[in-house]
């Protein structure tokens, strides 16, 4: 099944589950009951397809890009926040900001919290994961580590248009098998595979829940492998995973 957010023509925003060129509408995500006649996707635009109250990512979850950078596994999530403002959906403008230096993709698999999670087990974890999403984590890298006393997570992550997710929240997918790539002009810049994390997504959900109550509609990013690269104004950077679909966005300045 395929959750996805849109804006009709007459500016309704409705939440769904995608089928046959049009969006069946439910009440709230996850939910399995009409809420209302299919709506035609012709003329609507896709929206990020949850609104999460806590965009958490990962530093540091993938075996290959640890051993590149000489880091050891971590012995819990190492994670961050990214503000709400930086929620961007399928197809938008991504603005690099004026001065920040370099940016970079960072594709990612996205975890979407479907019930409260708090001091969970991983079996409970897992009971409380809705399903995945594609999730591009841009960085402006140079704003990281601009000042030596404070590596700025935040702000280097947390601009306008710098958490992109999407296109739907698909349910009942095997993350092992999974593949996350990054195509930038319609080149291949960044291919791996989900199995490759230190923490799976139940193990990752267990342990920040014993750090934060995690609440419907919640995103997770894993964390990204190898592959990460600077974009510019005017690239076309799209992040692909099988089973969820294409997540392409368009780099402009300021």
């Amino acid at each position: 099944m395929q959750f996805a957010r849109i804006r009709t023509e007459d500016g309704r925003i409705l939440t769904g589950v995608l089928g046959d060129g049009a969006l069946s509408p439910r009440a709230r995500l996850g939910s399995t009951e009409a809420a209302g006649p299919d709506e035609p996707l012709a003329g609507a635009t896709l929206l990020p397809p949850c609104e999460p109250g806590k965009f958490i990512g990962l530093w540091n979850n993938f075996a290959a890009a640890a051993e590149k950078n000489g880091l050891s596994r971590p012995d819990h999530p190492l994670w961050f926040l990214k503000p709400a403002t930086s929620l961007a959906g399928p197809g938008a403008t991504v603005v690099i900001p004026e001065g920040v230096g370099r940016v970079l993709f960072e594709g990612e698999l996205g975890v979407v919290i479907g019930a409260p999670c708090r001091d969970a087990t991983e079996a409970e974890a897992a009971a409380a994961i809705l399903g995945y999403t594609c999730v591009n984590d841009f960085t402006a890298l140079e704003i990281l580590t601009a000042e030596p006393s404070f590596p700025q997570w935040t702000r280097a992550k947390g601009y306008d248009g710098f958490g992109v997710i999407g296109p739907v929240v698909a349910t009942g997918l095997d993350w092992r098998e999974l593949t996350v790539k990054v195509m930038v002009g319609g080149r291949e810049r960044q291919s791996y595979a989900a199995s490759d994390m230190f923490m799976g997504p139940a193990e990752i959900v267990s342990r920040l829940s014993r750090d934060v109550t995690l609440m419907p509609g919640d995103v997770i990013a894993c964390g990204t492998s190898l592959g990460a690269r600077p974009v510019k104004a005017g690239d076309a950077v799209t992040v692909v995973i099988d089973g969820i679909g294409d997540l392409p966005v368009t780099m402009a300045a300021a």
